[in-house]
């Protein structure tokens, strides 16, 4: 039977492999080698080192990198034996050493390298295009060690058309005339409901800003969802801060547990670059509830405005709130890995790994 993967299964296989080796990229043109240096037991770090001969630099010089127990931890979530896997997919725009520990991996005995065709819907049709770069865990037919091997898997499809939640059906409480600012609310509701669900299958609840209430999802406004808190007033976590139920009461998602007495994350989802406003908001809320500044304060985002975000977010009147970053792909992610009720795993820690800290500067 098989048993999900863990931080610690990644790291020896990587440990098994031979570290005066110098190990290469999957893409030839890539010129950049590695070279491990040590692998912490039972799960990460691990220190790597990465240098390009081809410009004159050499292992000697190169500075030491650390693939994180964060990232072995993510990715051993996402892993499923004969199930295409993207590096880039599960990480989004984090983490600088991805690429590497993909790489690493597909040295071990156990991990291929694959290019499964993908769906794409055009219009009313739907065509199978050239897939991109995957991993595949095949624990039943070991390969030699140090090599990278493709595994032909022509007959498989990865597509977005299999994820669970659909939106078809999302309806918004408010009429624009324009139809970007249309589309704009819409993914902001998406990500909404993801988080949502998400956190029901951690065990939360959520609060959802007011104005958001009369949304409709499958047939069901979000504030008469099971999942959706009614109201924040009578919440254990906040007696004695009178006056936080009214600052928090338009943040875009709070997460509390079902008791009521802990709230794991407090998020702002913002689509553009107007992060500040988001940000005032957490930070109201934190004002109003100074005991709970410890709280994990998350700005969640489109992957392409990563760098704005953190900019932003990493200004100085904002350094006692410790803001994370959150993507909307990180999002995604969590969502289908949240279905799979991975046993085993603390959950609060497991969501933990899908989130980046923004440095604030002095």
């Amino acid at each position: 039977m098989y048993t999900q993967l863990t931080a610690t299964n990644l790291a020896s296989f990587i440990d098994s492999l031979d570290k005066k080796t110098i190990y290469e990229y999957p893409n030839s043109k890539t010129r950049t080698r590695i070279q491990i240096i040590d692998v912490c037991m039972p799960e990460g770090p691990i220190t790597i080192k990465r240098c390009d001969p081809s410009k004159g630099e050499s292992f000697d010089d190169a500075k030491p990198q650390t693939i994180s127990s964060k990232m072995l931890w993510r990715l051993a979530s996402a892993l499923k034996p004969n199930h295409p896997v993207n590096i880039d997919r599960v990480f989004g725009a984090s983490y600088n050493t991805r690429s590497a520990l993909e790489t690493l991996l597909l040295h071990t005995e156990f991990f291929y390298l694959c290019y499964p065709g993908r769906l794409e819907k055009i219009g009313p049709n739907t065509e199978v295009k050239v897939g991109h770069k995957h991993i595949i865990f095949d624990m039943d037919n070991p390969k030699r060690k140090g090599i990278i091997v493709e595994k032909k898997i022509n007959d498989m499809v990865v597509t977005e058309i299999d994820r669970e939640v659909r939106f078809d059906s999302l309806l918004l409480n408010h009429k624009s005339t324009k139809k970007v600012d249309i589309e704009l609310d819409r993914r902001h509701a998406q990500i909404q409901v993801l988080l949502i669900k998400a956190a029901a299958s951690m065990g939360l609840i959520s609060w959802v800003a007011s104005n958001d209430h009369s949304i409709i999802y499958n047939g069901q406004r979000l504030i008469e969802m099971d999942e959706v808190m009614k109201d924040m007033d009578s919440t254990p976590a906040l007696q004695g801060y009178s006056k936080a139920p009214e600052a928090g009461r338009l943040i875009d998602c709070i997460w509390f547990t079902k008791d009521g007495k802990k709230i794991p994350a407090i998020l702002e989802i913002e689509h553009s670059t107007g992060v500040t406003s988001g940000l005032t908001r957490m930070k109201n809320f934190m004002i109003e509830a100074p005991d709970l500044k410890d709280m994990t304060y998350i700005i969640v985002a489109p992957d392409e405005i990563r760098e704005q975000v953190f900019r932003k977010a990493a200004q100085s009147q904002f350094s006692e709130m410790n803001i994370k970053y959150l993507s909307y792909s990180a999002v995604e992610d969590l969502y289908l890995l949240s279905q799979r009720k991975i046993q085993g795993i603390d959950n609060i820690r497991f969501f933990h790994t899908f989130l980046e800290s923004i440095v604030v500067q002095d």
